[in-house]
């Protein structure tokens, strides 16, 4: 009868094991952190023996009603970012997001061209699965999925994704932790599935660099 009790707290201290070594990784910024999650979820779904779709890969009841959901959130996400946050932020601060590692964007279709492939590969796909998928799974395994574990889930993930971009300054940080709670906020629309914030992390970032492309870096619109 203590077996079942046993695996279950063993289980529970690999765990935070894995969530202590995943913050490590964040804080750290240990070589490509994104990267490292990404294998740290492969190694934990092997020792586990659980499939990917645990991560909240899963097929929805319509693709276009998702991806177009997805568009529109993304759109609106980014109008929130630059007309509301983002002012109130260079306000607030008396600085604005550093956009250093766009600097040759501007114009330039072969930059366009390489930080969109980069962005639907690394930060879409990578970042979603690395932070929404496995480190909200690991959370939820911690925390439970009642309303107080939601919230734990949630606001952790989050503002570990916003502390993964510390190179675009501390207005980056908020910027980056508030696309992540709506992010989160779309994946549990759409029970769990993880394919609605790839896809709206991908549009997110897709219209923002293609307005950089064409006018240049905006700072905010007042």
């Amino acid at each position: 009868m203590q077996q079942p009790t046993y695996n279950k707290t063993l289980w529970k201290i690999i765990t935070v094991i894995e969530l202590v070594a995943a913050v490590a990784v964040i804080l750290f910024d240990v070589l490509l952190p994104t990267l490292v999650l990404l294998g740290m979820a492969v190694v934990s779904l092997l020792i586990r023996r659980e499939p990917v779709a645990a991560l909240g890969f899963k097929r929805p009841a319509s693709w276009p009603k998702m991806a177009g959901f997805a568009l529109l959130g993304a759109v609106c996400l980014q109008l929130f970012d630059v007309g509301v946050l983002m002012p109130i932020l260079n306000r607030l601060t008396g600085a604005t997001i550093d956009y250093s590692g766009f600097v040759q964007l501007k114009g330039n279709l072969g930059q366009l061209l390489f930080f969109l492939a980069l962005s639907w590969m690394l930060a879409a796909l990578g970042e979603e699965i690395a932070y929404r998928g496995y480190l909200q799974k690991l959370l939820t395994d911690l925390f439970g999925d009642g309303p107080l574990g939601v919230w734990l889930t949630v606001g952790i993930s989050s503002l570990l994704f916003g502390l993964a971009h510390t190179e675009q300054d501390l207005i980056g940080v908020v910027v980056t932790t508030v696309d992540a709670l709506f992010y989160s906020w779309l994946k549990r629309k759409f029970d769990g599935n993880l394919w609605a914030t790839i896809l709206a992390h991908g549009f997110y970032n897709s219209v923002g660099m293609i307005v950089f492309y064409l006018v240049g870096p905006i700072y905010g619109l007042w």
